[in-house]
């Protein structure tokens, strides 16, 4: 539990670094134009339904854990938590789909720079948690799920939903 909250410490300064250099590359944009000239608006509003399936997992994986210490039946919420995460990350997907076929890219501007580098750093800590998850679902089926393995997993989750509202605002706006 404690290399996840030092892991997770040093994940908050790396992305307030990243926030923090795309705050100040958006407010000297040229002439005050973002998005940069033929690039595509980000899909805020469609990213919208992303986010609200990542908060909802967030809850309910915490619901979940709750439930588990406290010995109560927890195998739906915490399935329910897996496959909103996942969905979010499928969503992501699928708007970086799109936003490429816009010509949108990580060379095409300083918009796609950060944006591929927040979003998809964002996207690895999210899959990296899918997976921990995952394990933790086996392990929650065999009955040999630890009430650490949970918590850490639990805390990781809390970092990369928590995190997500931040970006969303910061990067779409």
């Amino acid at each position: 539990m404690l290399g996840t909250l030092i892991f997770i410490v040093t994940e908050v300064m790396l992305f307030a670094g990243f926030i923090s250099a795309f705050t100040i590359s958006k407010a000297n944009a040229v002439m005050g134009m973002w998005p940069p000239p033929g690039q595509p608006r980000l899909p805020a509003e469609a990213t919208l339904v992303n986010t609200a399936a990542l908060l909802a997992s967030g809850v309910l994986l915490f619901v979940a854990y709750r439930r588990f210490r406290a010995g109560a039946p927890a195998k739906a919420l915490y399935v329910a938590a897996l496959v909103l995460g996942t969905a979010f990350v499928v969503l992501q997907g699928r708007e970086w789909v799109s936003l490429l076929g816009a010509g949108m890219t990580m060379t095409s501007s300083t918009l796609g720079a950060f944006f591929y580098l927040i979003v998809g750093a964002h996207a690895l800590h999210v899959a990296v948690c899918i997976v921990a998850m995952g394990f933790g679902w086996v392990r929650l089926q065999r009955g040999t799920l630890s009430r650490d393995f949970f918590l850490a997993t639990l805390s990781f989750w809390t970092f990369v939903v928590a995190a997500w509202p931040i970006i969303y605002l910061r990067v779409y706006f």
